[in-house]
């Protein structure tokens, strides 16, 4: 029953005795009450209560085939959710049947003989009670929509955030960002083809995009030098995974936890032959799937120093290393999503 009329609540009778339910019907009929409904037959008892909805039933204890308590246990799934009062319509019954009663859902009793006062008084109780506890789910409800769409601006501010973070990192040599979203797409996509967790599959994808961040510590002198490094400027090259590391570390956000761990570890080989020299799975597994996509697209993409190289001869490369550079399982799932994606040039993967 939503915020409407008092009397306009539906009040279900169920009572094998068509006499007994006309009566109660005549009586909350005089009661202002416009939409009730008798069911004779308790037997159909449950399937009313389905189409009609009560937010009031007036139930008979003692029917055939089933009673009053049969017929509460067949409601029971239906408002264990939420609060739907049950007056109880009793000749003199034990205790015992009484407490019975109550555990199964009943909110209250009427013995019989009863006259109109008496049975308008309780059902008019039972109704202010279903009201406010109607009154008070709809609130939450409010609330649970405000949470949820203020939760989802929440992450589409962190989604967006974690661009222009890691575009900071890609400005100097590709302003559009091309390079860290096709990353991110392709972490997906060989995720996706291991059958990871959604969960993990969008974390890694987020987390991909600050793969490179520590590159803003890095001098441009060497970052986009147009030929080969000098041992030197190798060992300066490869302090961007610290310096990303450190920017990343010791966030709440798993996201970031997860960016942490990529920025460190992306350049790490299966063989331990890497930067830190960890080795297969002490690898985290969100970092093998990066390193994976990040050499393939800087071996595809055009630089100041290089030409890119074509699609065929870079997914040669990248099963050449299966093994030694890169985690066997990462490259297999990589060239499924290779022969998935349709022929191109870097760009359209």
């Amino acid at each position: 029953m939503q915020r409407r009329d008092f009397l306009d609540a539906r009040i279900l009778v169920v009572d094998d005795e068509p006499e007994k339910a006309r009566l109660v019907i005549e009586l909350l009929g005089i009661g202002g009450y416009r939409s009730t409904l008798a069911e004779n037959d308790s037997a159909q008892a449950f399937a009313t209560f389905q189409a009609f909805e009560p937010d009031l039933m007036v139930l008979d204890f003692n029917m055939t085939p089933f009673d009053g308590l049969a017929v509460l246990g067949q409601i029971e799934p239906l408002v264990s959710h939420t609060y739907l009062p049950v007056l109880m319509l009793t000749g003199e019954i034990s205790r015992e049947i009484k407490e019975k009663a109550l555990d199964a859902g009943a909110m209250d009793f009427l013995t019989r003989p009863f006259n109109a006062t008496e049975i308008l008084l309780r059902v008019k109780n039972l109704l202010h009670t279903r009201l406010l506890h109607l009154d008070l789910e709809n609130e939450r409800d409010l609330l649970e929509d405000r949470i949820r769409a203020r939760t989802i601006e929440l992450l589409r501010i962190q989604d967006e955030m974690l661009d222009r973070l890691a575009l900071v990192a890609e400005y100097r040599d590709d302003a559009t960002g091309a390079h860290i979203h096709r990353i991110a797409e392709m972490v997906r996509n060989i995720a996706s083809e291991m059958k990871l967790p959604d969960e993990d599959i969008a974390l890694f994808s987020k987390a991909s995009l600050l793969h490179d961040l520590g590159k803003v510590g890095i001098a441009d002198q060497v970052l986009l030098k147009a030929g080969r490094f000098t041992d030197e400027e190798m060992t300066d090259m490869k302090r961007h995974t610290a310096i990303g590391s450190e920017i990343l570390q010791g966030s709440g956000s798993a996201v970031l936890q997860t960016a942490e761990r990529i920025a460190r570890y992306h350049h790490e080989r299966w063989n331990g032959a890497g930067y830190e020299g960890l080795a297969g799975e002490a690898i985290p597994l969100e970092a093998r799937i990066t390193a994976v996509a990040d050499v393939f697209d800087a071996l595809t993409s055009k630089r100041p120093h290089k030409e890119g190289w074509k699609r065929e001869a870079a997914i040669a490369e990248i099963e050449r290393l299966s093994g030694s550079h890169f985690d066997p399982d990462v490259v297999e799932a990589f060239l499924i999503v290779m022969k998935k994606t349709p022929t191109a040039e870097q760009g359209a993967v």
